[in-house]
């Protein structure tokens, strides 16, 4: 995958890291990545994703932009009221990157279609904001070994992960979170949250996804970042693999159900 002058010119600052170089800018250009949510988490992830050079974003997102979302979401603007967000986000993107081949899917990711929207990915990023699009989206990760960066605010906090269940050593997201969280669901809406707070877990989201397509620094895989920002608090703790974690035990098993339903899919077109 070669670089043309001018992409030379726009990652040089890039290039020029030692732990990065031009073989990390190249393994960006040929790389794929599923946004799921283009929301909270989304919007700035996007937007980095973009302007690092990533070589396609699927996104993913069945939402509308509303004026509540403005206060956080900063890929759009007033004008984009009212239209679907993944079309915003993309036009958006590629203002940033007009080197960047963007995928919009206005639809709700559900296990009917989870195979064939994540078809073609690298990585996938997770930042939706319910346990049943979570369980969907990790599950198929999972299934097909595609790396997972799984992102999360509340209020003033946010959480962090990247999971590669099907390493022997490494943790999935059902053995982070088990079968059923126990705490209820709760909004933006409801409990509100700090604009920044999403700048920084999407920040950090996009952060992961370019260290799994290029490694640099340290695996992350298998760790949870928890962020305090009442506090300005930064900790990490090691997630342990599950030993009884169904979703590790049947990955063969859903491998073959997801096939055979992308299968179904590409039949009847």
């Amino acid at each position: 995958m070669t670089l043309s002058d001018d992409e030379l010119v726009r990652y040089a600052r890039h290039i020029v890291l030692k732990e990065f170089g031009g073989t990390g800018q190249a393994r960006l250009k040929a790389a794929t990545v599923a946004v799921v949510g283009a929301g909270g988490i989304g919007s700035p992830a996007i937007q980095y994703l973009a302007a690092a050079g990533v070589g396609r974003l699927i996104l993913i997102d069945d939402d509308s932009v509303e004026p509540s979302n403005l206060q956080r979401q900063t890929i759009f603007t007033t004008a984009d009221t009212g239209i679907a967000k993944v079309d915003a986000a993309a036009a958006a993107a590629r203002r940033i990157n007009p080197y960047v081949d963007i995928a919009a899917h206005c639809v709700r990711i559900d296990p009917t279609n989870v195979a064939d929207l994540l078809a073609g990915a690298d990585v996938v990023l997770d930042g939706c904001d319910n346990f049943a699009t979570r369980f969907c989206v990790a599950d198929a990760a999972h299934t097909l070994r595609i790396p997972l960066v799984s992102a999360a605010i509340g209020q003033f906090e946010g959480q962090l992960a990247t999971y590669r269940g099907w390493e022997p050593d490494k943790p999935c997201y059902r053995c982070f979170v088990g079968e059923d969280p126990e705490r209820a669901e709760t909004s933006c809406a409801e409990d509100g949250v700090l604009g920044p707070v999403t700048g920084v877990l999407g920040s950090l989201a996009a952060l992961e996804v370019l260290r799994t397509i290029a490694p640099f620094g340290d695996d992350q895989a298998g760790k949870l970042l928890l962020v305090d920002l009442l506090a300005l608090r930064f900790r990490t703790i090691r997630l342990p693999k599950d030993p009884g974690c169904k979703a590790c035990s049947e990955t063969s098993t859903r491998t073959v159900q997801l096939e055979s339903m992308a299968g179904r899919n590409d039949t009847n077109g």
